[in-house]
């Protein structure tokens, strides 16, 4: 932070209160943006986890298990 010496007018305290507010709203636009682009990253990876969960299940025939699940379940009520 720059130095910040004591105001001897308004106009000093004005411009102090101005260079300070600056200098925050420039630090919440940075912790804004990084924050936006780990939320992009984490939706990135979440469907990245989502599509190999599917891949998995397909391989391992989860799928196919459920299908006959539900037929057996049908005609056993039937």
């Amino acid at each position: 932070m720059s130095e910040i010496q004591d105001p001897k007018s308004v106009q000093d305290l004005t411009g102090v209160v101005q260079t300070l507010l600056q200098q925050m709203q420039d630090k919440f636009q940075t912790m804004s943006d990084q924050i936006i682009g780990r939320i992009d990253e984490m939706s990135g990876r979440i469907d990245d986890l989502e599509k190999n969960i599917g891949d998995l299940m397909t391989q391992a025939g989860v799928e196919e298990m459920e299908a006959e699940n539900k037929v057996k379940e049908e005609q056993g009520s039937a």
